[in-house]
């Protein structure tokens, strides 16, 4: 999942869509450093929360 949110994100540099459509095309092309932050750490959050519950449900497993 987490390489999903990785390459949904790295397609908007592509024309793709998604967050890092608006990273891209509001944040780095248009020069708004708060837009391309705020969806970089969006990305991360979303991530980070992803691992967790990855990580959580591999210790309860094992």
């Amino acid at each position: 999942m987490i390489s999903i949110i990785g390459y949904s994100a790295m397609g908007g540099a592509l024309g793709a869509g998604g967050l890092g459509d608006v990273a891209i095309r509001y944040g780095y092309q248009s020069y708004k450093m708060p837009y391309l932050v705020v969806t970089s750490i969006v990305l991360i959050i979303i991530v980070q929360i992803i691992q967790s519950i990855g990580n959580y449900f591999y210790k309860k497993l094992s």
